[in-house]
């Protein structure tokens, strides 16, 4: 399965310095925003023991970022992937890399 799910908001940057409430209505908008967009775009419930998933960041700018601050801020988007896939993000592995292209997305691509 692919899809592709939106840059994640700088209000997730573990480097944004927010107030909890701020922070945390961020993270529930992006986390049903990355959910909706998965059913939107095909993804349901899976029969999985193990899942791996692997993480391609396109920035929005050729602005250089972190890839460990890239995959921070998409904690609030994995938890609401893993709602819709109804597998627990324990259970899963994952690979990270940067794309060669701007556009400001993240495109998952999921195996069993």
């Amino acid at each position: 399965m692919i899809l592709e799910l939106p840059w994640p908001p700088k209000e997730l940057s573990p480097n944004a310095r927010l107030h909890w409430a701020k922070l945390a209505k961020a993270k529930k908008a992006y986390r049903s925003e990355c959910a909706y967009l998965a059913i939107a775009q095909g993804i349901r419930k899976v029969e999985a023991d193990k899942l791996h998933l692997s993480l391609t960041f396109f920035a929005p700018t050729r602005r250089a970022y972190d890839l460990d601050n890239a995959l921070a801020r998409m904690k609030a988007g994995l938890d609401g992937l893993a709602d819709v896939l109804g597998v627990d993000d324990s259970k899963w592995s994952l690979s990270i890399a940067r794309g060669d292209r701007t556009g400001g997305s993240v495109v998952v691509h999921i195996t069993c």
